[in-house]
């Protein structure tokens, strides 16, 4: 099949759409029903709102069925695609993540956001940054007609990096900007949300895998798994937006100032992680994957931990939920760059 022929699928290709209903229904909710729907904020265990748990337990646990830390041992036959994403996620990604919010919030947003809150929506723009995609780059590795057993290297590794980098590295930079940590949330938000579903993921894999076979697995249990997934992002959204709501009526133009930062952030990784990768001579079907990797974001994960940290209501939050919005047609862009950049 052609890369032009390629298609996304139904879901994936018109999840913005999707993400523009449940925030407009999550609005409307909050609007009318107003401090009533507080109660949901309520149940709490450690800080962690177990509604919301539930939901992106049943967003992340899907793609952790993808996971097959047995590809690792494949590194050692092409190591330079793999180099080039972990410098890129890692030692690049966070902090430009982190600067570029800083500039906005902090210094050309004065007038429209206050020092406080500025904290709050730099704190949520860098636990955004710190968590690299691992789902939805299967989807554009595919567009680009990238090489997928590589990709699932790619993605395998970066699961495992997620587990001992992604604590220190949002500690580290919202220590810099100021931000209150909590680190025992931020740990338990990890261990919730990606030790948890990771090991649930490998186990659920290894039996069905022994019982029913590799063709059943791939082509039936996890094409049905997908709309699930779909399911908790949206119930989720609309949940997020039903507490904030009254703050998005009396400002819809925080949507807008969020966004920007984000989609600079997005095209400044990707054209980095491209022309690096077309230095280091990677070929397209490495080189695409990994400047996809780096683009776009872990957002299941990034709104688990904001929302763990500073609360349903938070303008954190609110920057994690934005990502998503803005995620699939900016990445649609980039995947049309990639196809017609096809070296």
């Amino acid at each position: 099949m052609s890369t032009q022929e390629r298609k996304i699928g139904f879901f994936e290709k018109y999840l913005t759409i999707w993400v523009a209903l449940g925030i407009l229904g999550g609005i409307v909710i909050g609007h009318f029903a107003g401090d009533s729907i507080e109660v949901i904020s309520k149940f709490e265990i450690a800080k962690v709102n177990i509604p919301v748990a539930i939901l992106i337990w049943l967003m992340i646990y899907p793609m952790m069925l993808q996971v097959d830390f047995s590809s690792i041992k494949k590194i050692g036959k092409r190591p330079k695609g793999i180099v080039l994403t972990l410098i890129v996620n890692w030692l690049i990604k966070p902090f430009t993540m982190a600067f570029f919010a800083w500039l906005f919030f902090s210094q050309l947003y004065q007038a429209w956001i206050d020092p406080e809150m500025a904290g709050e929506y730099i704190a949520g723009a860098i636990i955004l940054g710190a968590a690299p995609c691992t789902a939805m780059v299967f989807v554009w590795s595919y567009l680009t007609n990238g090489d997928p057993s590589y990709t699932l290297v790619q993605v395998s590794i970066n699961d495992l990096i997620i587990l001992v980098a992604f604590v220190p590295i949002v500690g580290l930079l919202l220590g810099i900007t100021n931000v209150s940590i909590p680190y025992d949330t931020l740990i338990a938000s990890v261990l919730i949300f990606v030790v948890v579903p990771l090991v649930a993921g490998v186990l659920t894999q290894k039996i069905l895998l022994n019982n029913k076979g590799e063709d059943w697995f791939k082509n039936v249990f996890l094409p049905r798994l997908k709309p699930v997934s779909i399911a908790a992002l949206l119930v989720t959204l609309v949940l997020l937006f039903a507490f904030q709501g009254q703050n998005i009526v009396n400002n819809p133009f925080i949507i807008l100032l969020v966004a920007v930062p984000l989609v600079i952030q997005t095209y400044f990784i990707f054209f980095i992680t491209w022309f690096a990768g077309k230095k280091m001579k990677l070929p397209h079907p490495v080189c695409s994957p990994a400047a996809m990797i780096g683009a776009s974001n872990f957002f299941e994960l990034a709104v688990a931990v904001a929302i763990s940290l500073f609360g349903l209501q938070s303008p954190a939050a609110l920057v994690t939920v934005v990502g998503v919005l803005v995620e699939v047609p900016v990445m649609l862009s980039l995947v049309t760059l990639a196809n017609k950049w096809k070296y």
